[in-house]
């Protein structure tokens, strides 16, 4: 994200060592954020963009219109500062998924609901997809040593699993299909959408821009998801 553009205003838990874990919340414009939320900002800018070892102190400091002493006083090291990155991303993932009204609908609808929401989430946030590649490329290496993300993401599953649940009880699911699988395939529209748009639509659609066939796609994943639960 530019330093223009908006965040969602979400939660972040931040855990470093020896210190009590604490809580920060962006603001919604660049503009008004506090020098450290300034910092974090431009971190998931540079990180998005160079990953962890492209990205550079100084360049977050720079974006940040502060100094590397800064950045390192607010965040210790480079390494604990995408750590923190990680932790937001999900953190704002997961907590918005969980904001969703799912348990007061039918569950065919609130199937629906999620795989919508899910794919509009990531195709609205391209730079914190390409974080999450950027930590695959990486082999996980972060996401393994972080008891925080493991914790975070097991809601997930089990939004799933209430969904499917409900579903299958009014045999409206097929009762061998699992919320890991269902988790994985609404995933992989969702990240695919956002992860190889440039290759695809360069390759496939006259190179048009990603939001343009955002729809298209959003109504597939739905269509496949529904089918593949199908009793």
């Amino acid at each position: 994200m530019s330093s223009g553009q908006g965040v969602t205003r979400g939660l972040l838990t931040i855990k470093e060592p020896s210190v009590e874990t604490h809580e920060i919340y962006l603001p919604e414009r660049f503009d008004d954020a506090s020098l450290k939320e300034k910092i974090f900002f431009s971190a998931i800018s540079l990180f998005a963009e160079f990953g962890l070892n492209g990205a550079r102190m100084e360049q977050i400091a720079e974006k940040a219109s502060t100094t590397k002493r800064m950045v390192v006083y607010h965040f210790k090291s480079k390494e604990l500062l995408y750590v923190q990155v990680l932790e937001y991303v999900y953190t704002q993932i997961r907590s918005c998924e969980r904001r969703l009204n799912l348990t007061g609908q039918p569950p065919v609808e609130a199937m629906v609901e999620l795989v919508e929401w899910t794919f509009d989430f990531h195709a609205t946030h391209p730079d914190f997809i390409r974080i999450i590649c950027m930590e695959n490329m990486q082999r996980g290496r972060f996401v393994k040593q972080s008891a925080y993300l493991r914790e975070i993401n097991r809601s997930a599953l089990e939004l799933l699993e209430g969904v499917l649940k409900r579903g299958q009880q009014k045999q409206l699911f097929n009762k061998q299909v699992t919320a890991k699988d269902v988790h994985r395939l609404i995933s992989s529209f969702s990240f695919y959408h956002v992860a190889n748009s440039y290759t695809f639509s360069n390759f496939f659609e006259d190179g048009a821009e990603p939001i343009d066939s955002t729809a298209h796609y959003r109504e597939m994943a739905v269509k496949v998801v529904l089918r593949y639960i199908g009793p």
